[in-house]
């Protein structure tokens, strides 16, 4: 008996870009579509609600959903199910056909690549939709990416969705289509595009809060040599990849009071209205993250969850851990892309893969709103590639091919070789080895804008960052992070006064001039201030007004950017 057609009135009211959307794919009826929306918007509910007008009108028979992960199968068969498209998401390549109790199937892009004959055989069966779910995964290898061109070439009709950057790498995307640009390069093209910026505007996303946490650093080489340096300070890559691993270090402080930090963020979201509110901590290894959860457990006397992706039962735990009240989860990458716990909001990016790609993943699984106001922070090390990453959460890259090769970031494999033996010695090997590492808040970026002066883990001047109100607009967030950071300027002038009110009497001395420091910060304040009064004329986003500037003038986000770039973009948007 073949399943029962979905009824579409039973539907749920579709988003405002979900029915621009739609009403494009219907009028179109193409083969391909491409759809790039941000990570909380809504692709899953997009594609089913095309996959059931398509079974009920008989343009297609069947369905396939191709995901990245064992974990995403059951929750797109979970998603389908309630909407009354049945998929199976227990399909193997030996089975070779689906039970007539199902619409079809879910499986993942290492299944198809593994027997692409198997998937083109049933896809040539029926008349059938494929629905590619993130994409960018057909390019993570030639045999995936081979195998889903030939396996799903005749379908009648394929979806294919991402909600995070294309990949940077030159492995053409199968039914992506590409454009040639000025340039000469080909760039990939939606054909319907929602970004985190537009789902900010319409409230479908949190607005994102990044703290982040510098301070003092020491390590050991392996050559045996003591090194020190402050996290988030100039230096070369391996020496910024030796401090960033001294950081995360689970037997140092730094990672202590970050932790008690965000768990002090997660206890304001959690009074504040948001009651089952969550916190993820996202490492680089297994052994480390069974390390953070025995800090975890120590910082809060509440054990926390923990998700490691080889273990058996991993996804259980995800769904258990969704649908508690527990307040932490520790995973290590399983946690990615399209893995739906909307209750998280106050994460700690404690990895060290710092890809464009990966980073928006990770971010993305905090982003999801549920109700008008509710705000997410993200706690990460003051390195200045994340801190980049976290100024541009509003911006749309395409898959370019052709384009030279830029390291972006940095991943894994560079902190590994920071602690890798020094082969070449005769003498007794000495491993790389952290040695202390200590916490302190460097900025809050926000929007595209850099707020705060640097404030120690456990002060007063913290805590006024961590307390921020739990349920705000962008506008409001904005408004008080820029509130709170006159106040602290204004308590670090009355502070320096005290001594000159003291010494009235002798002879007036000319002002201490600023630390290079101190002229930064002071730049930043007042090119926010700029930027927030221009939002305030233009109706214009901060972020937004912030990258115009950066297109005029150059150079990295305000979180990075020198003293003279902060000048030319005070100059220049006092033109605008």
């Amino acid at each position: 008996m073949a399943a029962r057609l979905p009824a579409i009135e039973t539907f749920p009211a579709l988003r405002a870009w979900q029915r621009k959307a739609l009403v494009e794919y219907l009028r179109r009826r193409d083969p391909d579509f491409t759809a790039v929306a941000t990570p909380g918007a809504g692709k899953t509910t997009f594609a089913l609600r095309i996959a059931a007008e398509l079974l009920a009108d008989g343009t297609v028979e069947a369905v396939t959903v191709v995901a990245p992960t064992e974990h995403l199968k059951t929750q797109w068969a979970q998603a389908a199910a309630r909407v009354g498209i049945q998929l199976d998401a227990a399909f193997r390549n030996a089975d070779l056909h689906s039970s007539a109790d199902f619409h079809g199937a879910v499986v993942t892009y290492a299944q198809v690549g593994m027997a692409p004959h198997v998937h083109k055989r049933r896809t040539l069966t029926r008349r059938t939709l494929v629905v590619l779910d993130e994409i960018h995964h057909a390019g993570d290898s030639r045999s995936w990416g081979d195998g889903v061109k030939a396996a799903f070439e005749g379908a009648e009709r394929r979806l294919m969705l991402t909600g995070t950057p294309f990949r940077s790498d030159d492995n053409p995307i199968p039914f992506v289509e590409y454009e040639r640009g000025g340039d000469g390069l080909l760039r990939s093209r939606a054909d319907s595009v929602y970004g985190y910026a537009d789902a900010l505007r319409d409230g479908v996303v949190r607005p994102v809060l990044f703290l982040a946490y510098s301070g003092e650093t020491r390590w050991r080489t392996n050559a045996g040599e003591e090194l020190a340096a402050r996290l988030g300070e100039p230096m070369t890559q391996d020496l910024v990849a030796q401090a960033w691993r001294t950081a995360l270090d689970p037997a140092g402080d730094w990672m202590p009071q970050v932790l008690r930090a965000a768990d002090a963020r997660l206890t304001v979201l959690r009074n504040a209205g948001m009651p089952d509110a969550g916190g993820l901590i996202i490492a680089s290894d297994q052994q480390t993250a069974r390390s953070y959860a025995k800090l975890i457990a120590q910082v809060t006397g509440e054990r926390a969850a923990v998700v490691l992706s080889d273990d058996v039962g991993a996804s259980a735990r995800i769904a258990t851990f969704a649908a508690s009240e527990q307040r932490w989860l520790v995973a290590v990458r399983m946690v990615s892309e399209g893995v739906d716990i909307p209750r998280l909001a106050v994460g700690v990016y404690a990895t060290s893969a710092s890809t464009p790609l990966y980073f928006a993943q990770a971010i993305g699984r905090f982003v999801r709103a549920r109700r008008p106001g509710e705000t997410a922070s993200v706690f990460l090390p003051s390195v200045p590639h994340l801190l980049g990453l976290a100024s541009e959460m509003e911006v749309e890259r395409d898959h370019v091919l052709g384009k030279p090769k830029e390291r972006e970031g940095f991943d894994d494999d560079l902190l590994e070789r920071a602690q890798r033996d020094d082969q070449a010695s005769g003498e007794l090997e000495k491993r790389f080895a952290a040695l202390s590492a200590t916490a302190e808040l460097d900025q809050v970026i926000f929007d595209g804008a850099s707020f705060g002066t640097a404030a120690q883990a456990g002060t007063p001047e913290e805590e006024e960052y961590l307390g921020l109100p739990g349920l705000l607009t962008a506008d409001q967030v904005a408004l008080l992070l820029t509130k709170r950071q006159q106040e602290q300027l204004a308590a670090q002038r009355r502070q320096a006064a005290r001594p000159a009110e003291a010494a009235a009497a002798a002879p007036t001395a000319p002002p201490a001039p600023m630390s290079a420091a101190q002229r930064r910060v002071a730049l930043r304040r007042q090119l926010n201030g700029l930027v927030a009064a221009r939002h305030h004329r233009t109706g214009q986003p901060h972020g937004k007004i912030h990258a115009e500037l950066r297109r005029l003038c150059g150079g990295p986000p305000s979180a990075q950017a020198t003293i003279e770039q902060l000048e030319e973009r005070i100059a220049t948007v006092q033109t605008l």
